[in-house]
């Protein structure tokens, strides 16, 4: 089965995280969006994108896709169902949401179905939404298989599952599973001392540093490191926080790494709704959301004590250093994280990136240069 998933017009609207990926490639729960569809759908995928042209090279389209669906819509079985029951040249709507188009699409479909969608329109609907994509990939992905059992060290709380995959290391830590299921990857290893309360993920070769406190609707992607304390918050792979320090109600790209003691603000002193910035219109949001701490693209990092005001947004290969409050948009390429800071020679952040990413064996191919280049000269 050839599919395509399409950006759905939100490539500005998601940024900073869609900066460098599709909308599809956004993890929220255990997998990202396209794989959760990979999933559902049971079948062998060959999956394309219609997204922006500088990241086609990366994440190519495919000729005669036997179905477009729309990248950011987290699937459900049922919505998967209804999707592969799709008749030739139909387009599927639900709740007045497109979801998928099989062949032209020229009839409509429209259904309304009991259970709520997960459409992803902002950057924080990923946070807001992930403790049930949580529960959706969690049934998914355990259906049929046997967890590795937990050692006599471990304290487990509620009636909840958690799940283990084969490899990991788990010691000495309390798993809470009254709010929701508790989801641990393979080779995934959780130090001792560590207070993880569900819904949570971590997946495979992800580490939760020692005495660690971390709370619910909360995933920890693949080779990640996380220590302190983390609420509601989502790593999408490759990204360091080892160190004590708050982290709420945020997202954070790839490749990105907090220095100790890094602290997000997640809820203003008057306790009022924030503002974002928001990519499209080039200026900052009203929103309706009281909870939100720092949306951050890929490659950026803090320096030790780092203070980030609620709401934060942080653009891609942006190094944030000095004291004080940086402001609440902080530009890509960013070299300190203030209005007046220099711009970080390109040169250098592909240094910087080809360093980190090395120590993963993981390399920083051209077509990752040309997106972090195209980047850096619509900053100029």
């Amino acid at each position: 089965m050839k599919i395509t998933f399409d950006d759905n017009g939100l490539h500005k609207a998601l940024a900073p995280l869609t900066l460098t990926r599709p909308v599809a490639e956004l993890r929220i729960g255990i997998s990202t969006i396209k794989e959760s569809w990979q999933n559902f759908l049971n079948a062998d995928i060959e999956a394309g994108y219609n997204t922006e042209a500088y990241l086609q090279e990366k994440y190519p389209a495919i000729e005669n896709p036997d179905l477009i669906i729309a990248g950011n819509i987290k699937p459900t079985q049922t919505l998967a169902t209804k999707v592969t029951e799709l008749a030739e040249d139909t387009t599927l709507y639900l709740n007045n949401s497109w979801i998928a188009t099989k062949g032209n699409g020229a009839n409509r479909q429209d259904e309304r179905i009991e259970e709520d969608i997960i459409a992803i329109t902002k950057p924080w609907h990923l946070f807001q939404n992930n403790g049930a994509a949580i529960k959706i990939d969690f049934d998914q992905l355990t259906k049929g298989k046997t967890t590795q059992q937990l050692s006599s060290t471990n304290t487990v709380l509620g009636n909840g599952e958690v799940f283990v995959e084969a490899g990991a290391k788990i010691e000495c830590a309390i798993l809470n599973t009254s709010n929701g299921p508790i989801y641990i990857g393979k080779d995934v290893e959780i130090m001792e001392g560590s207070i993880i309360k569900g819904p949570f993920a971590i997946c495979e070769h992800a580490v939760v540093k020692m005495a660690s406190k971390i709370y619910g609707d909360s995933t920890i992607g693949p080779y990640c490191k996380v220590g302190g304390e983390v609420s509601n918050s989502i790593f999408q792979a490759y990204s360091n926080k080892g160190h004590d320090g708050f982290m709420g109600n945020s997202v954070i790209g790839e490749w990105c790494n907090f220095g100790a003691d890094t602290n997000t603000s997640n809820l203003k002193n008057n306790y009022s709704n924030v503002r974002v910035f928001n990519y499209e219109n080039e200026q900052m949001e009203d929103t309706n959301v009281t909870f939100c701490g720092v949306l951050m693209g890929d490659h950026s990092k803090t320096g030790i004590n780092t203070m980030l005001n609620t709401a934060t947004s942080v653009g891609v290969c942006a190094n944030i250093f000095g004291g004080g409050f940086p402001p609440k948009k902080i530009n890509s390429f960013s070299w300190g994280g203030f209005e007046d800071s220099p711009k970080f020679r390109l040169e250098k952040a592909f240094e910087v990136a080809q360093n980190m990413m090395k120590r993963r064996n993981v390399e920083l191919t051209e077509a990752d240069k040309n997106i972090l280049s195209t980047l850096f000269n619509q900053m100029a």
